[in-house]
């Protein structure tokens, strides 16, 4: 039900690339425009035909590429994948010693570029609405939508999964910049960390992930999701695992992307908690009912992975407002505010004392 082409990247080196990459629409009436969606892939990873199938069946043109110049190997299954003749420059982890390349060469250049022009080649068939296009990535492929979706206004949102900015703090990859070295790795920051960029967005944002991401510390998820000045909507899971088969399925994603490309109804807007004592106070807005709310809190100090967090609940109490008390020690806590459909919408992440 999808079928594979190449379209064409920048030169890379001097030389003509092609982006391999699955599309699908699914099944309409004839001159109806179709919302899209493109998703962005992380590491260890290509483009995949079942992420693309997933958009499909919930009524939306697709397109996933490969933004490290392979192509699957196992193209039905999503499994393995090898470099392509027309690849461009090696990625992820390579690119931290690409930075005395030519910008234009480097593999961040390069892939938020193929992202661009995967918008661009979208927005020229008859059956996509141009108007109504989002874009998700996961892993380093949120990394990359929350560049991206500073960086080409024409999206309509970005939802990134798991990715953030300030890989130079506490991310995974600090033992890499350290070996680096401080002029290096300074450099590479300052040209790809999506901190850069992200003040410069202006569109919705949905920011998802797990409270103790192996990759992207939830410290630095909070720097960042606060810098875009377009809306923003968190949906944080407590413990969420790392990988494809949680950060391409969630419903939230689907709402998100159904409210602003289908005019579905949004998911709740929380506002800032509010604490009096010991006790926290959120008001919110919400068109479908919220059937619950929860308080989810850590007293745990130090590496962000390692911290053990809770859950209990929070009351719901008249006039949109939900509260909880704080137990002894919080070190960090959110609210979850969750719907009959188990949709969650989550505050801002509060770290008592900073």
């Amino acid at each position: 039900g999808v079928r594979a082409l190449y379209y064409q990247g920048l030169d890379w080196q001097g030389k003509p690339t092609r982006v391999f990459a699955w599309y699908g629409v699914p099944d309409h009436p004839a001159g109806t425009k179709l919302p899209a969606m493109v998703l962005v892939h992380g590491g260890a990873g290509t483009a995949f035909a079942a992420w693309v199938r997933l958009w499909n069946q919930r009524g939306y043109a697709a397109i996933a590429m490969d933004v490290c110049g392979s192509i699957p190997v196992k193209a039905t299954t999503g499994n393995g994948y090898q470099r392509s003749e027309y690849g461009g420059p090696p990625c992820f982890d390579a690119s931290f010693k690409q930075v005395d390349w030519p910008v234009t060469d480097q593999w961040t250049y390069q892939a938020v570029a193929d992202v661009i022009l995967a918008n661009s080649l979208l927005r020229s068939f008859p059956e996509v609405d141009a108007k109504r296009i989002g874009l998700t990535g996961i892993s380093w492929g949120g990394y990359l939508t929350a560049i991206i979706g500073s960086v080409d206004n024409r999206f309509r949102f970005a939802a990134p999964v798991y990715g953030c900015g300030y890989l130079g703090e506490d991310s995974y990859w600090v033992p890499s910049f350290q070996r680096l070295g401080p002029d290096i790795s300074g450099k590479w920051l300052k040209l790809w960390d999506p901190s850069v960029y992200l003040g410069q967005a202006k569109m919705p944002f949905l920011w998802v992930d797990g409270t103790n991401d192996q990759f992207y510390p939830f410290d630095s998820l909070q720097k960042s999701y606060k810098l875009p000045k377009g809306p923003r909507t968190l949906s944080f899971h407590v413990r969420m695992s790392h990988g494809y088969t949680l950060g391409e399925p969630p419903e939230e994603i689907h709402a998100f992307a159904d409210h602003y490309l289908k005019s579905g109804p949004p998911l709740a807007d929380v506002h800032e908690p509010k604490t009096k004592g010991q006790v926290v106070v959120i008001k919110y807005k919400a068109k479908s009912p919220i059937e619950k709310g929860v308080l989810n809190y850590t007293t745990d100090s130090g590496v962000w992975l390692n911290r053990k967090w809770n859950s209990t609940p929070a009351e719901l109490k008249g006039n949109n407002t939900v509260q909880a008390q704080l137990p002894p020690g919080v070190t960090a806590y959110y609210v979850d505010l969750v719907d009959p459909k188990g949709l969650i919408v989550s505050s801002d992440l509060q770290i008592p004392g900073h």
